[in-house]
Order: structure tokens, then C-alpha cells, then sequence
């Protein structure tokens, strides 16, 4: 059975949808799911208003949604909203190592980066610094994995971190990828590195010193805003 908030997210886009906007959108994000053409900050709106009239009461339930949401999507920004879900504040204590598995399968099956980013560094990286002993050895698996989103979240999911950044953790995922000729692989290394920079420049100065085999781009955001280069 279809959940009545999953209903009311589709009806609430079906009214907000813009069909001049929706082929742009379409086009811009290489989606094989149609767009309704309803831009973030209106959706954002429809999200908060519609999660607060459907409050969820439990972890199974939640889940449930997010799934239905996700799985059973039939434009993309249903699964933006699936992630909004996930983030909202009513939820944040069900943030524990246990989500996961969850969000392992949302980085498998949404594999662009609009999805991965916005899951890597606001769900996986705050679950990462508040338990790194559970996190972080999946974390090093994940820097491993044949899925290069897996990849790219174990590299980028420590932006933002600042002071609470594990530079080991940084390390071992950034070298894990440097040969890969990936160019999300690559431009998630600089831009991990690039913003890890501005808590320790001199840590990033060596990093990139002392591995000669990064590629150019990766270099490049690394270093994009240090006075001195590797």
C-alpha cells in the first residue's frame, strides 16, 4: 500500500510541477527520471510542510517511506525528497550506524552525484563523527568497493568536518583512488582535500608532496586556494 505522505509528495509536486522548466532540468542533470520542473526552494517548502502534517512514528516506518519514495519513483525530485526525509529534524536521533544499509542502497541505485553528495557529507558524515570507531573501518571498505559512488562517499564524507576531520581516514580513501581515472573519483579527492585544507593547509601541502600520482584536476582543487603548491 502506498503511504499517505508518499501520496501527498506526489500530488504536492504534481500541483508545483512546471512543464517549461522540466526537459532544462532533464538536460542539465543527465537524468534518466523525468523532472516535474519544481525547483529546490519550493520543494523544500512542500517537504517541511507536508513532513510536519505526516509524522512518522517509528525507524521501520520511516524507512518504509523513504523506500517507497525512493524505489518507486517516477521523477527525480521525488527521491530529493526521499533524502530530504531523511534528514529532517523530527528523525535526526534515528541517525545512528544502523541507517547505513539505507543509505549504502540510495548511493548504489542513485549513482550521479547530485544524490551521493548531498547523502555522503549531511548522512553519512555526521554518523561518521559521532561513533568513527563503527564508521570509519566501513568507511576504509568503502574506499575499496567496485561501486565508484561508494568510493566517492568513503572520500568526500569528512567535507565539512573542519577540526573533527580524521586525516587517516582522509588519507587512506584519498590514496585507495588516486590512480582511478574516474573524474568524480578524482574531483571528490581534490575537493575532500581542498576543504580539509582549510583546517590543516600544511597536512594537504605534504599530502600532495608526497604523492606525485595524483592526477592534475585533483591537484588542482587541492591546492585551489593555498597561497604556496605542492
Amino acid at each position: 500500500m502506498t503511504h499517505p505522505l508518499v501520496r501527498a509528495v506526489r500530488d504536492g509536486l504534481a500541483e508545483l510541477a512546471d512543464p517549461a522548466k522540466a526537459p532544462d532540468m532533464r538536460r542539465y542533470m543527465k537524468s534518466e527520471l523525468p523532472f516535474r520542473g519544481v525547483p529546490k526552494p519550493a520543494r523544500e517548502i512542500l517537504g517541511r510542510r507536508l513532513f510536519a502534517e505526516h509524522p512518522l512514528p517509528d525507524v521501520p516506518v520511516w524507512e518504509s517511506v523513504v523506500r517507497q519514495l525512493w524505489d518507486e519513483a517516477a521523477h527525480r525530485e521525488e527521491r530529493y525528497l526521499a533524502i530530504d526525509l531523511t534528514g529532517h529534524r523530527a528523525y535526526a536521533r534515528w541517525q545512528t550506524p544502523e541507517r547505513l544499509p539505507l543509505y549504502e542502497h540510495l548511493i548504489v541505485t542513485g549513482a550521479w552525484w547530485d544524490y551521493v553528495d548531498e547523502i555522503a557529507i549531511r548522512r553519512v558524515g555526521p554518523i561518521l563523527r559521532a561513533d568513527p570507531a563503527t564508521v570509519s573501518p566501513l568507511m576504509r571498505a568503502w574506499a575499496h568497493d567496485g561501486d565508484r559512488w561508494k568510493r566517492r562517499t568513503a572520500v568526500i564524507c569528512q567535507v565539512g568536518s573542519k577540526e573533527a576531520t580524521d586525516p587517516d581516514l582522509l588519507a587512506h580513501c584519498a590514496e585507495a583512488n588516486v590512480g582511478d581515472p574516474d573524474f568524480f573519483l578524482r574531483k571528490g579527492i581534490g575537493w575532500a582535500l581542498r576543504q580539509y585544507a582549510r583546517t590543516d593547509p600544511d597536512w594537504v601541502r605534504a599530502f600532495v608532496a608526497d604523492h606525485p600520482g595524483l592526477s592534475p584536476l585533483s591537484r588542482k582543487e587541492a591546492l585551489k586556494h593555498l597561497s604556496t603548491t605542492a
